[in-house]
């Protein structure tokens, strides 16, 4: 497991998971776990701020998305919280705007503004980027 842990980052909940998915009895696993702890190959926080850092620069994801699939992991709120921080708002902004440029370059067969509106708001949505900034930058490309 210390080898599996440090391949890359894991959070607590893959780690179990792992464990019992080779039938481990409760009481190893937890045993294991607290190895793991203790010797700093498991750590939440750390695990927190690299699945952010990689998730927003390797696929473009937004901090709603973020934020979602690390509850999912169920990490902290103070973790998620500190997770954000690796992200700078400069860097994060401009990559929301290159990101609905790109997109909206991309839409060009579309020559219904209402539909383009809605292809290019629901694309932004899914990656997980704020309502707000979604739809004001809908508004400012697409007249």
């Amino acid at each position: 497991m210390e080898r599996y842990c440090a391949y890359q980052e894991r959070c607590h909940k893959e780690v179990q998971q792992k464990l019992k998915d080779m039938r481990m009895i409760p009481e190893a696993i937890d045993q294991i776990v607290h190895h793991l702890l203790q010797h700093n190959f498991l750590n939440e926080t750390r695990f927190a701020q690299a699945f952010a850092r990689g998730k927003f620069s390797a696929k473009k994801w937004g901090k709603r998305r973020i934020v979602n699939e690390l509850k999912l992991r169920e990490i902290s709120k103070y973790n998620i919280g500190l997770a954000l921080k690796e992200i700078s708002e400069t860097e994060y902004m401009a990559t929301f705007h290159a990101l609905a440029d790109k997109r909206l370059a991309q839409l060009t067969s579309e020559t219904n503004l209402q539909k383009k509106r809605k292809k290019l708001a629901d694309y932004l949505l899914y990656r997980g980027w704020e309502s707000g900034l979604v739809y004001e930058k809908v508004r400012e490309l697409i007249r």
